[in-house]
């Protein structure tokens, strides 16, 4: 049964509207503080996250402790009804600890130590700086944990980056030997036979290095999960700290860059994920692919720990470092803001309060310009935001009911990023696999993005492109979700290698060879003008007719108890099975064999989720550009209508009775949406248990 989640903090049963706050720029003009409340409490933004950099106006000097200006701060919000998420300033070193302890300074994969400067720029190793971390942090939870304005603990800010210096070489030596046990088994994994690697101490083993060892593919794969675990183990570091003087106050850590860190592994030592977005709105006149693109992100987001997450960050106008920093055009703060709230966001939060005067960010968007004044248009939308989500505060804490699930592996990723051929110029894993997603938000079906070691069972469709990173134990698991009735779709480039990066043998695609009925004996890789055809004949399971065209990747396959859906057009193997799909058990397993374009998947998807009975967010034909996104209590469900075109849509209503969440008007045949428009509904609840 759904039931909405409890809040996050009981101080804040509603949305949280606010930003970072960065009152220590600030110290020299103590007018500033008393301006900031009384702005913050017209726009509306009730919940700031202070103290992110602080760490030098924190402690100027080693052991000498400055928290009165963080009093003054945090007393003053207490009596003004607001609220902070205080952050640990771990993201930012000062610069006594740097020169007194050089340890403290990260070591690039290049092996020089860096000077200091910068955010991140420090190892997470080092003794010295756990110790300046534990310290800092209990002082906080100490003189904080309890206060009244305090709803959480913001732990530290996009955690990123690796360091290479002695330290982290015996860690990781120490985290192979673990995980291996034997020098012997460590060789086998990483195929150290190949060009003489073979270690045979394990004092020989460094991370890669671009002067030195970089190209085998176990070894570089072990080297991100230990950086993953060694990220996460500082985290833990600091969490146990704030915690030992409060230990009901949630923790979060804002996520945002997704190259480095298995967000998963991050997400499940945390209370409440938080990520950072932004977009770059309006560089094409129709943003729906941009729109499409950050509702996987936010999924996935939200998929994190199958909850609703906060929008930690977002711009309220314009970055200043992206390539070309555009301003959001009329209605694009308040579809952009609502688009996470609409994907499981309980938090519309900003980047930043009030905009810097000096330094790298001084350009960066603001709520309160340099003009230092409320009579601005970005104000003013960020206030109208304020109305909204008191608006519609009943859907916070909400959930989104999900039958689909998209297989999205960090491990997976690296693999693939890592792999040799067969398209060293691009085989477009996340650009695939937000095509394929972007057909069910074309068709407003909600979506998780999960990874290989969760439950399938909730689900009735998965969909896993390019899982060319499959163990024996996904594949089981994937076997076994078909033959209990489940529908899987995947495509070329899957089932190639272990948990070692090691090919499978005894054919592709490895473990999900009896799921999918299908044997793949070659591939090939096509230069960016090259394309193939596939053609679908009647009859089959789906009912597709019709040619369609497919580029970059064509794969050979041969069919071992599978039905052919389309072949191939073109080159010495036409007429050879494109697409398939296998019948095992109460379910079934569609293959694609080569890269089809956004016109087939959205036909196809449209199919499969006629077929097996998809739930939408409506019962009717979006325009193109235009999205709906579910949330539900179990009672009521309330409806995103998004519009991410440049032009004015209007969407045919279902048959069912729907009320404007904003105005309370009941709505009769059609939803006009205006460009960058966005509708809020709320009906009764109706649906199979989910």
């Amino acid at each position: 049964m759904i039931e909405k989640f409890p809040p996050i903090s009981d101080k804040i049963p509603f949305f949280m509207h606010g930003a970072d706050y960065n009152p220590d720029q600030w110290l020299h003009a103590p007018g500033i503080l008393e301006e900031d409340i009384r702005l913050m409490k017209l726009s509306g933004c009730k919940v700031m996250a202070i103290g992110i950099f602080a760490w030098t106006a924190l402690e100027p000097e080693e052991g000498h402790f400055t928290f009165e200006w963080l009093d003054q701060v945090l007393d003053a919000f207490a009596d003004n009804g607001l609220y902070a998420w205080l952050a640990t300033p771990s993201g930012a070193r000062p610069a006594w600890m740097s020169k007194q302890y050089p340890e403290v300074l990260r070591t690039e994969a290049n092996r020089i130590r860096n000077l200091h400067g910068m955010r991140h720029n420090h190892c997470y190793t080092s003794p010295v700086y756990r110790e300046k971390t534990a310290i800092m942090n209990g002082k906080l939870a100490e003189r904080y944990g309890s206060h009244e304005a305090v709803i959480g603990w913001h732990i530290s800010n996009e955690y990123h980056g690796e360091c290479h210096c002695e330290l982290c070489q015996e860690q990781f030596r120490q985290w192979l030997q673990l995980k291996y046990g034997t020098l012997e088994s460590l060789n086998l994994a990483w195929w150290t036979s190949f060009w003489s690697r073979t270690f045979t101490a394990w004092e020989q083993i460094e991370s890669p290095a671009p002067h030195g060892e970089f190209a085998m593919h176990g070894h570089n794969l072990d080297w991100r999960r230990f950086v993953t675990d060694r990220t996460v183990d500082f985290c833990r570091h600091e969490i146990e700290a704030v915690r030992a003087m409060n230990s009901s106050l949630p923790v979060t850590t804002n996520m945002h860059m997704i190259d480095s860190l298995d967000y998963r592994k991050l997400a499940a030592i945390i209370d409440v994920v938080s990520w950072d977005a932004y977009p770059m709105w309006h560089e094409q006149k129709d943003d729906s692919e941009l729109g499409s693109t950050f509702a996987f992100h936010h999924d996935m987001y939200r998929s994190l720990k199958r909850k609703p997450f906060l929008l930690m960050e977002s711009v309220p106008s314009a970055t200043n470092w992206q390539a070309v920093s555009k301003l959001k055009r009329p209605g694009m703060h308040k579809l952009s803001s609502l688009q996470a709230v609409a994907h499981g966001s309980d938090s519309v939060q900003f980047f930043q309060w009030r905009k810097s005067r000096g330094a790298s960010e001084k350009f960066h968007g603001a709520v309160v310009d340099h003009a230092g004044h409320e009579h601005t248009r970005v104000f003013k939308d960020v206030t109208e935001l304020s109305h909204t989500l008191a608006h519609i505060s009943q859907v916070a804490g909400t959930a989104t009911p999900s039958e689909t699930a998209i297989l999205f592996d960090w491990d997976n990723r690296w693999a693939i990023n890592d792999a040799s051929g067969p398209r060293n110029t691009g085989i477009h894993y996340e650009e695939t696999v937000l095509m394929h997603h972007r057909a069910f938000w074309q068709q407003g079906i909600p979506v998780d993005v999960i990874g290989a070691e969760e439950d399938f069972s909730p689900y009735r469709l998965i969909v896993a492109p390019m899982l060319y990173l499959c163990t024996e134990e996904t594949g089981r698991k994937l076997e076994k979700f078909v033959e209990s009735g489940g529908t899987l779709v995947t495509t070329y480039w899957s089932g190639i290698v272990n948990e070692y990066d090691l090919c499978h043998l005894g054919g592709f695609p490895g473990p999900l060879r009896k799921t999918l009925g299908i044997w793949a004996e070659e591939i090939e890789g096509l230069y960016d003008q090259d394309t193939n055809r596939v053609s679908l004949s009647e009859p089959h399971a789906l009912g597709l007719a019709g040619t369609f065209e497919s580029h970059e990747i064509c794969e050979v396959i041969h069919i071992e108890g599978a039905e052919i859906i389309g072949v191939y057009k073109d080159e010495f193997y036409a007429g050879k099975p494109a697409i398939t799909v296998n019948r095992l058990g109460k379910g079934q397993a569609y293959y694609m064999a080569t890269r089809m374009k956004e016109d087939f998947l959205a036909l196809f998807y449209s199919k499969i989720a006629e077929d097996i009975g998809l739930e939408k967010a409506m019962n009717s034909k979006l325009p193109p550009g235009v999205t709906a996104q579910l949330r539900t209590d179990g009672r009521f469900d309330y409806v995103f209508l998004m519009n991410f075109t440049g032009q004015q849509k209007t969407v045919l209503l279902d048959n069912r009775l729907y009320v404007d969440l904003e105005s309370s008007e009941t709505l009769a045949l059609n939803v006009v949406l205006e460009t960058n428009g966005i509708k809020i509904l709320k009906r009764e609840a109706n649906r199979r248990s989910l």
